[in-house]
Formats: C-alpha cells, sequence, structure tokens
C-alpha cells in the first residue's frame, strides 16, 4: 500500500473525523412550513441572540440561542424544558442566514429531535407573512411558557 493511500485511511480514522456531522437546509416551501406549524406537526426554533430576538421575531416561535444551546447540548433535561416533549415534531430552525441554524440543528438533531434547518432568515419569514412579534424575552415568562407547552406537548 502506498504512503498516499496509509495517509488517506489514517485521515479518516482520526479523532473527530467521523463525529463531524453536516445538515443541509431543506427545500420546503415555507407555505408548506407554516402549514406544519399551524397543524401543529412542527415549531420554529428562533437560534438568534437575544438581541436580535428582542428588535423582533416570529410570533410562536421558541426561543433558544445558539449560544446557549452548544452549553445545554448534553444535557437533554434542560432540552425537554424548552422543546415539545414529541421528539418526532418537527423543529424548524432559523437564524439570518443560516449558519446558527445549522449549527444548532446538528446539535438538535444529536439528541434525536425531528430538524430541519431553514435557510430564509427572520427577515424572508416576516416578507412570507409570518405575523412578527415584538415582545421582549422575560426569563420568568418564557420558564412559564415551557412549563405550559410541557403540559400541552403530545
Amino acid at each position: 500500500m502506498s504512503f498516499f493511500h496509509c495517509f488517506l485511511m489514517l485521515s479518516a480514522l482520526a479523532p473527530g473525523a467521523a463525529a463531524r456531522e453536516t445538515i443541509e437546509f431543506i427545500d420546503d416551501p415555507l407555505k408548506v412550513v407554516a402549514k406544519n406549524i399551524a397543524g401543529k406537526k412542527a415549531v420554529l426554533v428562533d437560534v438568534r441572540s437575544v438581541e436580535e430576538w428582542n428588535e423582533g421575531h416570529v410570533d410562536g416561535a421558541i426561543f433558544l440561542p445558539v449560544t446557549s444551546l452548544r452549553k445545554h447540548s448534553l444535557d437533554p433535561k434542560k432540552l425537554a424544558k424548552t422543546l415539545p416533549k414529541n421528539k418526532k415534531t418537527i423543529l424548524y430552525t432559523h437564524c439570518v442566514v443560516g449558519m446558527r441554524a445549522k449549527a444548532a440543528g446538528i446539535i438538535l438533531k444529536k439528541q434525536g429531535y425531528t430538524v430541519r434547518v431553514l435557510k430564509p432568515g427572520y427577515e424572508e419569514l416576516i416578507k412570507a407573512g409570518f405575523k412578527k412579534s415584538d415582545k421582549k424575552h422575560d426569563p420568568e415568562a418564557a420558564a412559564k411558557d415551557e412549563d405550559s407547552r410541557q403540559r400541552n406537548a403530545g
């Protein structure tokens, strides 16, 4: 076996090489996304920063900043407090241009959730007819919403 072939084989087996996961943007039209959300088959997960969220977000979206998700990704109990109980519920992740949505999607997928990453960001969702909310992030209210979501999730 040549040196080159040995190098390729060892590179493929290097630590982390197999652990690097990717996730692609979905091709679903936003009308399908809206229909799935309205039919309670899916939820929208906004992974932007709290500052971006407070400037405006899609009404009904779950606020789960990717920075927080990275901190708590290994704690399924913390994720379960925020996300739907049924892991088959589609989680449509979104941000501004899609990179944070992809990063969040990989983390959530590893936790067993059904994830679909949206390429369209917040502005495109609003232009497509998703309702805007200017409600600011309130950690106490968010905790109550999480409790309610858990009681109503199926």
